[in-house]
């Protein structure tokens, strides 16, 4: 119950603050979308940067945990896709969009801020780690899939093109590659211009974790509720089920363990409903993916912070 009222709870009310604020129309959609605009679109990826050029890449990128986080990310991906062709019916094109919520947990806006407040600031390095992949990993494999899917019977050798395309035009991952390139390069950052980052970064998880709330607000669920059952237990048990029992397998220290399996554990992201979106398939499932997700995740998460070193 600690863990449920210290740690948790927090992230959740000011997340619940952008849902009843929008609800009561105290922010309107042009307001949330113009929120999440600056945060996704500008202030984490500056989030990014900062921590990914300042990150030890030697210590901190550990084959074993990004194993161990990914190979469940995988498993997630691979049985929420097929689950979704064979147990429902569904296209082609709507079970990789369903298998994508499975594929991508909210590392960001959630993962972040519950393990900071579970663990301390000490505790993220792993966590920035596994981000600094994230975005780039699952959209490589989401959109590498769903383009095969659609060019069935065509030449695929133009995927590749429109891979790379469509993964740049993220700002997340254009914040990532810059840092590595600061961090490989040992450029150094302005004095002046790191102060003025590091202002941007300290409002970029509360204003994101508001605008979320927002975001929830709009996309309330709708149908389809065995489909999104089931890609939400695949994202909120079978990811950090694995990734656990991986992470013991690979003999993960403490610190690693916990945030490859807070992260595992967290509801599927946003960016789960913007995929879906991207390509028109499976909104309505993703979208209430997210939000039944989010809400359940308070008591799943406060669970592993209890069963975790």
């Amino acid at each position: 119950m600690s863990a449920l009222t210290s740690v948790i709870l927090p992230v959740f009310i000011v997340l619940a603050f952008g849902y009843v604020s929008t609800w009561r129309g105290y922010f309107t959609d042009t307001g949330i979308d113009a929120l999440m605009k600056f945060t996704q679109g500008f202030a984490i990826p500056c989030l990014l940067f900062q921590a990914i050029a300042s990150l030890d890449l030697g210590q901190n990128f550990e084959l074993p945990l990004l194993l161990s986080f990914y190979l469940g990310a995988l498993a997630g991906f691979g049985i929420g896709t097929f689950g979704a062709r064979l147990l429902f019916g569904r296209s082609w094109e709507d079970s990789v969009a369903i298998g994508f919520v499975g594929l991508f947990s909210n590392s960001l806006l959630l993962g972040l801020p519950i393990t900071e407040r579970a663990y301390g600031g000490d505790a993220l390095s792993a966590n920035f780690a596994i981000i600094a992949m994230h975005a780039p990993f699952c959209y490589a494999v989401g959109i590498t899939t769903m383009e095969a899917v659609k060019a069935r019977g065509e030449s695929l050798v133009k995927l590749p093109a429109k891979v790379l395309r469509a993964m740049f035009r993220n700002a997340l991952i254009v914040g990532i590659s810059l840092g590595f390139i600061f961090n490989i390069t040992g450029l150094p950052l302005p004095e002046v211009l790191s102060d003025a980052l590091g202002l941007i970064v300290r409002a970029a998880l509360p204003v994101a974790l508001f605008g979320l709330g927002g975001v929830l607000y709009r996309y309330r669920p709708e149908g389809d509720m065995r489909a999104i059952l089931f890609i939400v237990s695949i994202s909120l048990i079978l990811h950090p089920v694995v990734t656990f029992g991986l992470g013991h397998w690979n003999d993960l220290s403490d610190q690693a363990l916990r945030s490859a399996v807070i992260t595992a554990a967290m509801a599927p992201g946003v960016n789960a409903y913007l995929f879906a979106n991207m390509y028109g398939n499976a909104r309505r499932v993703a979208a209430s993916a997210v939000l039944i997700g989010t809400g359940l995740s308070i008591f799943t998460t406060a669970l592993w912070i209890n069963i975790l070193p």
